[in-house]
């Protein structure tokens, strides 16, 4: 079946399931950042390193990695609400236990780990509910609005969780979280669905495996890969790390918050920029292209900068460059692994985008080496232009060389 064989319908409520989507997906990001940005108040009130502290960060990466194609197989089998409730429910419980016994580092480490476990089954589903419920014109935007809820959830972890330490205290901070994820999850329960009456556009997928074998079987995959690889490694090792890479340069904890929220604020921008051009042009590689390769010198600006404004400027323009391509590059690999199930491809992508938990480990042992992060944020400057090399001598999708201005829209009901 394609867009063009028929008339496409799509319903309303594909927006409130997306909304929920977003706001579990939100709270997810809140705990896995929460403890980046007061780095050094949580060493002092748990009594372990920095490094420990990175680890309640660090520790969603290393779990994911193991976690990412069974979750693939899950959401691909059980269906789209089915495992994303599941995760939902371990991260709202979780969240708010972690929040309960936010003064122990030990119980704090070990519900970290637990609201870990759900995080792929949220992840890697943002590609299936856009294929469920919208139709393929609409979708790289679509998966650049769920990809917003994790960016704010981010700035809110980053820039909020200094100012909660201040006015409500350590422990305090960490109950609101944990309410709030259990709200969250409360309210995707309710209201997530599984699929609209009819389907929203292509839909035709083989099984797993045999999507597995047709992923390997494509040398574009392991350009992808390394793409999401090194775009983890930036975004990840960044966000983990802020507050240290700018101590040194006599930033506060709440400047480095700030510094940290700007990243995140600069990605909601460029998502809204890059997908809904890539969408509307009809066009995934160049997009693509285009931002990976005007991040490099902002990430080389990162390395060298030591002032407070242009810091905040550099990373903004980081933000906008580097996470807007994020939604492209998920659908472009969603379309050039086709007929793999989206769950599949882009779970294979996130869990190499994810694996980049050992430059992030690296990057936290060269700085405790040789004190200083510039060597690593060079190094990925370096990867970042390399990768961009080996994406412009990829071929277009061929969903969108056959897609024409038309294709796509729809008559929506319900």
């Amino acid at each position: 079946m394609t867009e063009n064989s028929t008339e496409i319908k799509v319903y309303g409520y594909r927006w409130v399931v997306l909304l929920v989507y977003m706001f579990i997906n939100l709270m997810m990001q809140v705990f896995w950042i929460a403890y980046a940005p007061i780095t050094g108040e949580a060493a002092l009130q748990f009594g372990v390193s920095d490094l420990q502290v990175g680890l309640l960060a660090m520790i969603f990466m290393y779990i994911y990695v193991p976690l990412s194609l069974p979750a693939s197989w899950a959401i691909d089998t059980w269906g789209l609400r089915k495992a994303v409730s599941l995760g939902a429910v371990l991260m709202g419980v979780c969240g708010l236990l972690r929040g309960i016994y936010a003064d122990s580092y030990n119980v704090v480490l070990a519900l970290t780990v637990g609201i870990a476990l759900a995080q792929p089954l949220m992840l890697n589903a943002s590609t299936k509910l856009a294929a469920i419920w919208f139709p393929l014109a609409e979708r790289a935007t679509v998966i650049g609005l769920a990809s917003v809820a994790p960016f704010l959830g981010i700035v809110i972890g980053q820039i909020l969780t200094p100012q909660l330490v201040v006015n409500l205290g350590f422990s305090q901070a960490h109950l609101a979280y944990g309410v709030v994820g259990a709200v969250a999850a409360v309210l995707f329960l309710i209201f997530g669905r599984e699929a609209p009456p009819t389907p929203a556009g292509y839909e035709e997928r083989v099984l797993m495996l045999d999507g597995l074998k047709n992923m390997f079987k494509q040398k574009d995959f392991y350009v992808l890969a390394l793409a999401s690889f090194v775009i983890g490694a930036i975004f990840n090792g960044v966000s983990t790390w802020v507050e240290v890479i700018v101590r040194p340069k006599g930033l506060s904890m709440t400047q480095a918050g700030l510094i940290g929220g700007l990243l995140l604020i600069g990605g909601i921008l460029g998502v809204f920029i890059l997908p809904p051009i890539s969408d509307r042009t009809h066009k995934r590689k160049p997009v693509f292209l285009f931002g990976m390769i005007l991040a490099v010198p902002f990430l080389i600006g990162l390395a060298y900068l030591n002032t407070y404004i242009p810091l905040m400027v550099t990373i903004f323009f980081l933000g906008i460059f580097m996470m807007g391509v994020g939604p492209v590059s998920q659908q472009y690999g969603t379309e050039k692994m086709y007929p793999t199930p989206e769950a599949t491809s882009a779970g294979m992508l996130m869990l190499v985008n994810q694996l980049s938990v050992i430059a992030i480990t690296a990057m936290g042992w060269s700085n405790e080496r040789f004190g200083s992060f510039s060597p690593s944020l060079i190094i990925l400057a370096a990867a970042l232009a390399v990768t961009a090399w080996f994406v412009s001598r990829m071929s277009e999708s061929k969903m969108m060389g056959s897609q024409n201005p038309a294709a796509g829209n729809s008559s929506p009901t319900g």
